[in-house]
Order: structure tokens, then sequence, then C-alpha cells
């Protein structure tokens, strides 16, 4: 009807074409049978133009870009296959490293046990000879060997739904019991720092795993006589911080980035740490949607920070009464333990 306008119906059928294939890329059997009949129909104007005389160039040349952004498309889809398949891959590495460390963990647990209780029994009728001597140091590492089961199977448990088992747990409180429990096995002058009045919804005992792995670690990289503190502080809406601190050896800068690396403890003083202590800490820290930070200088100490989900504070800059009668108490008593001021972190 419009001989000027020939080739128009032509642009917008590919045009069409081309949007709908943008927004759902068809498989190649699909894709082939659409691109026949519309080169079929586009084929038979071009056809009735050609009769008429006219010069419809435009038609090829639409045709040629929506093969371009087939070629495009089909290499996208491609590379997102691939990409998949590399994700399903890692992905079931990692469900199958998991649950291997969940079987050897414990598939261990029953022999060292046993071999433990066997050990202790033997130790008892030999004290003070050197077959007592050898059954003491069998008895350090089969605990020693438990220690790592136990913690490998909490890190490949970490990422189970079940994980967790949170309920209301008081962190004064429960740092004056892991203080307490602490303070009779190292000689070292154990203080404690800001505690703030604070319940949180927690796991009371992964997070006291967390914990004693973090005063192992304290314990480990101090000698007789140095400074150990922990901490809780929380302000307002935060989060809250549980700091372990220590006048130690500290870390070498090139060290912290892989501190909290499975099997990479750096720990060049003491070649007998199972780089599994601060992985644990990590993991655990995560699983309560928190985060584990570290801050050290070589030769002043370290301080790691474990951060739990915010919780309101009832008295955020102050001990309980019980705590602090608590303190009173162990201070009164001869031991090491001794509220010290609050001090800024290591900056």
């Amino acid at each position: 009807m419009f001989p000027i306008w020939a080739t128009i119906p032509i642009h917008v059928i590919w045009i069409c074409v081309t949007l709908v294939y943008g927004f759902r890329t068809w498989s190649p059997r699909p894709g082939l049978w659409v691109i026949a009949v519309v080169m079929a129909t586009t084929a038979t104007d071009v056809g009735v133009d050609i009769a008429r005389r006219a010069e419809p160039t435009e038609a090829p040349l639409m045709a040629a870009i929506f093969l371009a952004i087939v070629w495009h498309a089909r290499r996208r889809i491609a590379a997102e296959q691939k990409s998949s398949l590399v994700s399903e891959e890692n992905a079931r590495l990692l469900a199958t490293q998991r649950r291997f460390l969940q079987d050897a963990s414990h598939q261990l647990r029953t022999p060292i046990t046993i071999a433990l209780g066997h050990a202790e029994l033997l130790a008892r009728g030999l004290t003070g000879s050197q077959e007592g001597h050898d059954i003491q140091v069998i008895l350090g590492e089969l605990s020693r060997l438990r220690r790592i089961a136990e913690r490998l199977l909490v890190i490949a448990a970490a990422e189970d739904p079940e994980f967790l088992h949170p309920e209301p747990v008081s962190l004064d409180s429960f740092t004056m019991e892991i203080l307490r429990r602490w303070r009779p096995t190292a000689d070292r002058r154990w203080q404690l720092g800001r505690l703030d009045q604070v319940t949180t919804q927690a796991d009371k005992e992964r997070l006291g795993l967390a914990i004693d792995a973090l005063l192992e670690n304290a314990v480990r990289h101090t000698a007789d006589g140095d400074v150990i503190k922990l901490s809780v502080m929380a302000a307002g809406a935060g989060p809250v911080r549980m700091i372990v601190s220590d006048a130690g050896q500290g870390i070498p800068d090139e060290q912290l980035q892989h501190i909290f690396d499975r099997f990479r403890s750096g720990d060049t003083g003491h070649p007998r740490g199972t780089g599994l202590g601060l992985a644990l800490v990590r993991a655990v820290a995560r699983a309560h949607g928190g985060e584990v930070l570290v801050r050290s200088r070589p030769g002043q100490g370290s301080e790691f920070e474990l951060r739990l989900a915010p919780a309101s504070p009832a008295f955020p800059a102050g001990l309980t009464a019980g705590v602090a009668a608590g303190v009173a108490e162990t201070a009164g008593s001869g031991g090491k333990l001794a509220r010290t001021p609050w001090r800024e972190p290591l900056g």
C-alpha cells in the first residue's frame, strides 16, 4: 500500500524477535525453528520488494545483527553453564570435605578415648620412673589428638543449621566462670578488664569452646607472669565485644592475614600448635552472625575481639554486684585474678 515504507514491517519483525530473544534466550532447536520462520517470512517480503524493483538492503542487515546477538547470547549461556558446573563441583568438594572431617572426627574419638583411659590406668602405677614419664608423654599426645578431633568436628559442623542451640547467656557471669576455670591452669597474671552486664542469645557450649581456644592461644604465646585479660563490652545497639588480650610475643604482620586459616597457626616459636583453635573461633563467631578480629604488634602482645550479635546492656559501664563480689573474693584468696582499669585496644 505504501511502497516507500516497504521495509518497515521487516524491521518490526526483526526488532520484536530480538527483544523477545533478549528476555528469554531459547535453546538451540526452538531457536532455529523461530529463525527459520522469521527468515522465510522476511524473504517473502524481500522477494515482493525486489519484484517491485525496490532495494531492501536493511533486511539482511537486521538479520545479521540478530545473528550476532544470538552468537553472543550463546557464548554467555556457555560461560554461565561452565561457571555453574564449577560452582557445583566446588560445593560438592566442600560437602565431601565436611563429611570426611565429621566421619574422621567421629571415628577417631572412640579409639583415642579408649587409649587415653588405658594410659591413665597405667600412669597411676608408674609414678617417679622413666616408664611413668613416658606414660605422661603418651597422655599428653592422646589428649592433644582428642582436642584436634573435637575441633575438627566442630569446624566441620559449623555450617549445619542445627549447629547452634541459642539461649540467653549473661556474658559477665559467663566470663567470670571461664576465668575461674582457667586461673589454676597456667602461671599467668589473669585480669578482668571492663565487664558490661549484658545478656545475648548464644550457644553457651560453642561460645565457651571459642573463648577457651583464644585463652589457650594466649597462654601458648605468653611466658610466666605475663598478663592475660578478658573483657566484655557492649555499646547501645552495636555488637557485643568479647576481647582476649595478652602481653605476649605478638604476631608478625605477614602472618595476621592467615592467622584464622585451618592448619596455619603461625606459631614459629611454639611448633606444637594444631592450627585449628583460631579456625574454630572464626567458625563459631560466623555461626553466631558475628566475626573475630585480631590486632597485634610484635613484642607488645595481641588482642582478639569476638563480636556477637547486638544486644542491649543493662548497665553499660560497670560490673554487677555479683561479679564485683566475685572479683573481690578471687583477689582476696591470693590468686592472680584481678580487675584492672580498661585501656583502649591496640590501634
